[in-house]
Formats: C-alpha cells, sequence, structure tokens
C-alpha cells in the first residue's frame, strides 16, 4: 500500500513533490492554515488533500519543505500534534538549513516520541518532463524514507548522522547559490561602469560553459532570492568558526535582498541582468 505522506507547506518544490506523489497513488495531505489563495490554488491542482493540523501527525511520514526561517516555527506548531499521536510518523526536516539548526529541529522533535530523518534537496521542482531533484537523507531512521523512491522520487540514503544530508545541503547550494550572486553583482556592476559588452565578449571567448550556466541559473532566481536570504544566513552559520568565509555568505544573504526587493518594485537590477544575458546570446 502507498504510504500516506504530510507535506507542509505548498511552495513550488512542497506542490512538486506532492504532485509526483499523487501522480502515483500516495495520499498527500497538508494544511492550510494560515496560507493563502495561491497556496490553495496550488495544493488543489498538485492533488493534495487539506486536513486540519490535528490530522496531519495522522500520516505515516511528514515531509517539512518550507523556507529556512520558517524550520523550527513549523516543528514547534506541529509538535503538540505529533506528541498526542498514537501512531508515530517519521518526521523529515527537507530544507536549506545548517547541521546546527537540523540538530535544533530534532530536539524539538524528539520528545514527541517521533523518529527524526535529516534530508536536503538539490535541484528544482519535479517537472511534468520527468525530471525530479534529489532527495538526500540521513540519520538513524533514514532508510524508512527510502519507500518514497518507489513513487517518483530520487531518494539517496548516505552515510552520517542527522546533519549530514544538511551539511551536504549547505555545501553545494554555498557554490551553485553563491556563484550565481557573485556573477550577478559582477554584470551589474560591469553595466554600472560601461564595460557590459567588453564583459559579455570575453566570457564568450575564454568562459562559454560558464557564460551558458549564468544565462540558465540568474534570471530563475529573481523570483527566487526571497528565499535565498535565509539559506544564505545558514551557510553563514554553517561555515563557523571561519569568520571570513561566514562574512562572504552574510554579505551574499544581503545582496539576495537587495535583489528580492528590486524583483517586488522597480526591477532596475532584473532587467539589467537580463539585458546583459540576452545581448550574450547574439552572434
Amino acid at each position: 500500500m502507498p504510504p500516506v505522506v504530510a507535506i507542509i507547506a505548498q511552495g513550488a518544490m512542497g506542490s512538486g513533490v506532492a504532485r509526483r506523489l499523487t501522480e502515483r497513488g500516495v495520499t498527500v495531505l497538508t494544511s492550510l492554515a494560515g496560507r493563502s489563495e495561491a497556496s490553495a490554488k496550488r495544493a488543489a491542482a498538485a492533488g493534495m488533500r487539506a486536513v486540519p493540523a490535528a490530522e496531519i501527525a495522522g500520516a505515516g511520514i511528514i515531509l517539512s519543505i518550507v523556507p529556512p526561517a520558517e524550520a523550527p516555527a513549523l516543528a514547534e506548531r506541529l509538535a503538540p500534534h505529533l506528541a498526542a499521536a498514537e501512531r508515530k510518523p517519521v518526521f523529515a526536516d527537507c530544507n536549506a538549513v545548517s547541521p546546527e539548526t537540523v540538530q535544533r529541529i530534532a530536539g524539538i522533535i524528539a520528545p514527541t516520541g517521533c523518529a527524526f530523518v535529516d534530508g536536503s534537496i538539490i535541484g528544482g521542482p519535479p517537472r511534468p518532463d520527468g525530471y525530479t531533484p534529489v532527495l538526500y537523507l540521513s540519520g538513524p531512521e533514514a532508510a524508512r524514507l527510502a519507500v518514497l523512491g518507489e513513487y517518483g522520487l530520487d531518494v539517496r540514503v548516505i552515510e552520517g548522522p542527522v546533519g549530514a544530508a544538511s551539511a551536504l545541503k549547505m555545501s553545494y547550494a554555498g557554490i551553485t547559490k553563491g556563484l550565481t550572486a557573485l556573477a550577478s553583482a559582477m554584470m551589474l556592476a560591469a553595466t554600472r561602469a560601461g564595460a557590459a559588452e567588453g564583459l559579455r565578449r570575453e566570457l564568450k571567448r575564454s568562459q562559454p560553459q560558464l557564460l551558458a550556466w549564468f544565462r540558465d541559473m540568474v534570471p530563475p532566481m529573481y523570483g527566487k532570492a526571497y528565499r535565498w536570504v535565509g539559506e544564505m544566513e545558514e551557510i553563514a552559520d554553517f561555515v563557523q568558526p571561519d569568520e571570513a568565509t561566514a562574512e562572504i555568505y552574510q554579505a551574499i544573504a544581503r545582496f539576495y535582498q537587495q535583489m528580492a526587493d528590486d524583483a517586488a518594485g522597480p526591477n532596475r537590477s532584473t532587467a539589467a541582468l537580463s539585458a546583459f544575458l540576452a545581448e550574450s546570446q547574439k552572434g
């Protein structure tokens, strides 16, 4: 029998994972308490069944897929319901948080009697063309979620304690999203200085693979920057006690906040980046 899975919340990733599971016969529960109409529409489109928060504990597996800053609060909200449940679900935190934060979340869940799994998702949301991100899992109970691999997810259990999957996510995101920020900052600086055309030509000449990667990665960042602020702050915590490296990621968090503010209003930076990349595709 397919498992009953609860997914909180209904963002692009959460609803994408839910759709993949429901298409394969999995019942996916969610809570819409305090959520927007857009969240409700995404949940319905993904086949998620909205239930009161108390009924979330009736699932066999709970996947927490929320912005990093919301992850501990979600665990705290669900903890009383989990403690009251007769049959204990497995709680997996699948958020972009540091090992220290995931240990704190595990500490919130521990008194409820539920098993806890550290998870991290690398890649974008599942797509209709079959693409799926990788869900890495670690900790003593991680193998209990391997069953999700039978229902369309790419699940990989890795060796290590709670915190190992989160460390992998922090390291990978620190490279990919860090590079996206650095590239965006320098393209904007070159544009302001009147050197955009020269930079484009040099990138096309000496770094064509990087330039192609920037074209793929930078524009999708505009609508995600607000979520990446918290992720960069988590990475800054992860790299401590290396203060210089932590300062790099704190600065990148501030850069993504600037990009989020721009994307929500004047669109000056996003327009400049789009123009730079569009010109780079011309002969």
